[in-house]
Formats: structure tokens, C-alpha cells, sequence
């Protein structure tokens, strides 16, 4: 991996070459027998500090250490339970565990304060999610999964839909889709959850094409990606009805709409936005989405931390 990428705390840091380089080494990480794999981190300690909730993206980061021989020290539920509680600056916790260890996985409720703090750590950050800004190992996983599942990323029509306003899953996959030609992309959610005006703005001027869809069969007709996420109620302040949600629902009816060759993306958890009747269609890919999770992430790790490879 290029020096450039010390830390992996925007997608705005990978530029195409290198976003295929990590799946190409996603790729090679699959194939190696399970004792191969091992002797990628020997020796190596990743650190993983969650100050929000997190079961899938810090059991992934975690998994992918020990698959490939690192060992894991952490904190769940940091901002409770570490020294933050006591008013310790994020920029001392990088000082301190950057002692400890060789890499530190973060969740932070700020994106804007992991990114002013990482520039004083002595080891590699990695975002694992920061409050309504970024999460970029997502995008870059979500983007595996389309060329795993798909064949390509260029080209596409990708309906991305829910809660677009507080979804950091979706503003990282939308700056990563800019730099791929020919994707175009309609966008379905609630009135009040839309991109924020920024990113409009960002991804316009990349050159995006955008469209909002008027209703949910608009935005998902002949699609090739559909891209659902949950309505972020715990990050709202009465700005959408609860009963709302019911309406961006993917449901079986649904599915006549979508080509065969369609897929089916969520970063997970759902809470009721797509039907499980869904699950047992081939479209569905969220839960191979999942594994390919742990392969990019093994992977981003290993680029950072594993050295030379192939």
C-alpha cells in the first residue's frame, strides 16, 4: 500500500488503482489455507476502540486480525467505560495506545475530532465508523460486493435508500461510486433525511449523476444495485414519523421490478426495511456482503501492517 495511506479515515483517500489493489488482495487473503493466512500479523497487536455500539464492524475487524495471526486489545463502549469519561482528549488516547499497539480500530461518535486527533497518533487509524460523517472500510467492502457479485462497478445503476442524511454508510459509498464512469445513482428517503447540501454539492461537482426517485418502485425499476439502509431513529429528533418507515420497505412484491442480474446491498443491522421473505432470493446479497466484510478488512489490514504479498 502506497505511504499516502497511513491512516484509512475518508474514502477520499482511495483513489481507483489502489481500491482495486485491496480487492485483488481481499482475493489472494481467500484463497490462503487458514495457517497461510496466519503468519500475515504474527506478532502484530490492532487495538479496537468503540465509543459508539458495534457488534458486525468490530467482530470483523477483530476476526481479521486473529485470521491473520494478529492479536486484539480494546474497549467496548470506550465512551463509558475508558478514560474519555474523564475528559481525556482523543488525541492523548492515540498517544497512549499507539504505545500498545501497532494499529487502532476506531468508532467515534465525531468525525471531525477523529480526524483532527489521528494526525497525533504513531501508529495507522482506521475508521470504523464516526457518528454521521464517514465509514469507509464499509464503502470499500460494499464496492468488493458489487464487483464480486456483479462483475464490474462501472456502469451501473445503484438505487441507494432510508436515511441518507445520517447514514455514513451511504456518504462514503457515494464518494467512492464518483470515481468509478458511467454510475448513476437515484436516491429514495424520507422529506427530511436527503444528503446533507454539502455532499450534494461535493458529489455534483465529481460529476455523479443523481436522481430523486418519487416513490420506492421508481427509484428500484431495472436497477442493478439497490442499496438499503435503516432510518437512523436514534440519531433523530422527531423528524420522522416511526409509521414512515413502512414506506421504504423492500418487500417480495418488490422484486419483480429489480432484473435478474440485480443485487441487493444493506449495510446491516436491518430493523424492518427490507422483508425477510427477501432473504431467500439470489438477489439478496447482504449476508455475503457480510463475509466479504472480513476479507477487505483482512485486507486493508494486511497492506497496512502484512508487507509484501503475492
Amino acid at each position: 500500500m502506497r505511504s499516502a495511506v497511513f491512516h484509512a479515515l475518508t474514502v477520499n483517500q482511495f483513489d481507483v488503482p489502489l481500491v482495486w489493489e485491496l480487492m485483488e488482495r481481499a482475493e489472494w487473503l481467500r484463497g490462503l489455507d487458514r495457517d497461510e493466512a496466519r503468519t500475515r500479523l504474527r506478532g502484530k497487536i490492532v487495538a479496537t476502540l468503540f465509543y459508539e455500539p458495534s457488534t458486525r464492524t468490530r467482530l470483523s475487524f477483530e476476526s481479521a486480525v486473529l485470521r491473520l495471526g494478529g492479536s486484539v486489545v480494546g474497549a467496548e463502549n470506550a465512551r463509558e467505560s475508558s478514560s474519555s469519561k474523564k475528559g481525556e482528549t482523543l488525541e492523548d488516547v492515540f498517544r497512549v495506545v499507539g504505545c500498545y499497539a501497532d494499529a487502532i480500530v476506531i468508532r467515534h461518535h465525531d468525525q471531525h475530532e477523529l480526524d483532527r486527533a489521528a494526525r497525533f497518533s504513531p501508529v495507522p487509524i482506521v475508521n470504523a465508523g464516526a457518528g454521521t460523517g464517514e465509514h469507509p472500510t464499509q464503502a470499500l467492502l460494499d464496492v468488493y460486493t458489487i464487483w464480486r457479485e456483479l462483475g464490474r462497478i462501472e456502469q451501473l445503476t445503484v438505487a441507494v435508500m432510508g436515511d441518507l442524511k445520517y447514514g455514513r454508510t451511504v456518504h462514503s459509498l457515494l464518494r467512492l461510486l464518483v470515481k468509478f464512469p458511467g454510475v448513476r445513482v437515484r436516491l429514495f428517503h424520507p422529506a427530511p433525511l436527503g444528503l446533507p447540501d454539502d455532499l450534494v454539492g461535493e458529489l455534483a461537482s465529481s460529476g455523479l449523476a443523481m436522481e430523486e426517485a418519487p416513490d420506492l418502485a421508481s427509484a428500484i425499476r431495472g436497477a442493478d444495485v439497490v442499496y438499503q439502509t435503516r432510518i437512523q431513529f436514534e440519531r433523530l429528533a422527531g423528524e420522522v414519523d416511526p409509521n414512515a418507515a413502512s414506506l421504504y420497505a423492500l418487500t417480495k412484491e418488490h422484486l419483480a421490478l429489480l432484473p435478474d442480474h440485480a443485487r441487493i446491498l444493506h449495510p446491516l443491522p436491518r430493523v424492518g426495511e427490507i422483508a425477510p421473505e427477501v432473504d431467500d432470493d439470489a438477489r439478496a446479497a447482504y449476508f455475503r456482503q457480510v463475509e466479504n466484510g472480513l476479507y477487505m478488512r483482512m485486507a486493508l489490514l494486511d497492506a497496512m501492517l502484512g508487507g509484501e504479498w503475492r
